[in-house]
């Protein structure tokens, strides 16, 4: 398994960027603003330590038979049947979340933005990049498991009304198993065209370590988003019940192909997909003015990660979506004329109550990526005519910088973090101290309690505080205190990208 023309103008752009992005992840780890501007190479986080967590919270979030190098191991195997109810080997995977469903569609996101991680910023990794790549192999396995046969992909395993009646370990979980597909009569396309991109991501990580697996996986890819294209529709339409309220999909699935064409483009080279960008892309949503990246929508995420045609590669019919994703970056800066963003009175990005942090994460990320592609093309970003230097990010920075209650939303970072996370395995004895079975409805009485959760699923970031900094700290607020697997597969880079720039990787 596996611009300005000018460089001094360029790297003004990308600090002003750094600064935004500072200003959106320091809350997410510890109290104090950030102190640092005139010292650039010294931070008051250990954003190496963080790294290290980000990607160890995997592991808590494995299912299926558990590896002899596993490091949580208050996590035993689990899952072991599933697929079984349809003839299919579907064993391996993550949880999303607190529960014990396999949702392929944020699985699939997951992956995505893991290997998008490790594609810019794993050169910086250093001894947390083979982490990084295990973590992704762990998906891979199972997204090859589940797209095995051709025009259908087996999209989730576990009746999420059944599971969340329960609050049980996954390694006693009772409730069905149940196995949901998509297929020609059934189609998603939103979940076949993430799947696609996932693939194609991950073959990029493993193409120079392990290259007949990265042939492997582009060449599933290529498969799963012919699929996707040919077969169109929605999976919220046709697992309605199954997958709504978790996770339907609300923005459709034109961005999910413009990102999966975006993603096999820049895995292939193959100018098919050029050539469907260029013939879809406005049909796809391209310019839309939608600025929320997450695993429902694509749209910013395609933009960005097309802009590097552009920037980069000097891909002159794209030159579109560098101003795409400008509209982007001025959508986030306060007092621009295109200016959409919302913060905390303490300076966090608030898009939403439930699970906020996701959108924290995932804008950092992109910020700090396309800081790279501007000052590696000498460019920048124009607001309103205005280009925004260091003066008016510190500001923001230093606006933005204090979380009011003191605390990380890391568990496992920092002298004061989250006690009592939305999530049964880390909430519940462990087997090896409760070898006993936990029955489905007895976990209920430690949900409901104030006791911090005996087994700390280190790593993980919770949904975060809400539009006005306060997190109550209650294991039965999900909105607030489940921790998934998306808020952290973007934060991998996020941090890579700082523990590098501070001098601790």
């Amino acid at each position: 398994m596996a611009s300005c023309s000018s460089s001094t103008a360029a790297m003004a752009m990308a600090i002003t960027i750094f600064l935004f992005l500072l200003s959106f992840v320091t809350p997410v780890f510890l109290a104090k603003p950030i102190q640092h501007a005139h010292h650039p190479r010294f931070a008051s986080h250990n954003y190496r330590d963080a790294l290290a967590k980000s990607i160890l919270y995997f592991e808590g979030q494995r299912s299926g038979k558990l590896p002899s190098s596993q490091r949580i191991t208050w996590r035993k195997d689990s899952g072991l049947s599933d697929g079984k109810a349809m003839g299919v080997d579907l064993v391996g995977g993550y949880y999303d979340a607190g529960d014990n469903v396999k949702f392929g569609f944020p699985m699939a996101f997951t992956t995505t933005m893991l290997s998008w991680s490790v594609i810019e910023f794993g050169g910086l990794m250093k001894g947390e990049l083979l982490n990084a790549k295990q973590a992704i192999g762990w998906a891979t396995e199972y997204l090859l498991k589940a797209t095995a046969h051709p025009d259908t992909i087996y999209v989730q395993v576990g009746d999420a009304g059944s599971d969340h009646s329960c609050w049980e370990r996954p390694e006693d979980m009772d409730t069905p198993r149940s196995v949901y597909k998509i297929d020609k009569n059934t189609p998603g396309t939103e979940v076949a065209a993430e799947t696609a991109a996932a693939l194609a991501a991950a073959s990029l990580v493993f193409r120079k370590c392990n290259p007949s697996y990265s042939k492997i996986l582009i060449k599933r890819a290529i498969r799963v988003f012919a699929f996707a294209d040919k077969y169109s529709g929605s999976y919220s339409n046709g697992l309605r019940k199954v997958v709504c309220p978790y996770y339907c999909s609300v923005s459709g699935y034109e961005d999910e192909l413009l990102w999966g064409a975006a993603w096999l483009h820049r895995a292939t080279k193959n100018p098919t997909y050029l050539n469907y960008i260029q013939r879809n892309g406005q049909t796809l949503g391209a310019a839309e003015t939608d600025n929320t990246f997450g695993w429902d929508n694509k749209h910013v995420g395609a933009r960005i990660l097309l802009s590097k045609s552009f920037l980069v590669q000097k891909l002159q019919t794209l030159h579109d979506y560098k101003s795409h994703a400008d509209n982007y970056i001025c959508s986030l800066i306060p007092g621009t004329p295109a200016s959409q963003a919302q913060y905390t009175p303490g300076g966090l990005l608030f898009k939403m109550d439930d699970s906020n942090m996701q959108y924290v994460t995932s804008t950092s990320f992109l910020l700090v990526t396309y800081a790279k592609y501007l000052t590696s093309a000498r460019m920048v970003v124009k607001c309103g005519g205005v280009v925004h230097y260091t003066k008016e990010a510190s500001k923001c920075s230093q606006k933005t910088g204090d979380n009011p209650l003191k605390m990380s939303y890391m568990v496992g970072y920092g002298a004061r973090y989250p006690q009592r996370i939305h999530h049964r395995g880390s909430s519940l004895p462990s087997v090896t101290n409760h070898p006993a079975k936990i029955q489905c409805r007895d976990g209920f009485s430690v949900m409901k309690s104030q006791s911090p959760n005996p087994n700390v699923l280190v790593g993980a970031v919770v949904g975060g505080p809400d539009e006005h900094d306060r997190f109550p700290d209650e294991r039965s607020d999900y909105e607030q205190s489940e921790p998934a697997t998306y808020i952290n597969a973007p934060l991998v880079g996020t941090l890579t990208y700082l523990a590098h720039s501070f001098g601790q990787l």
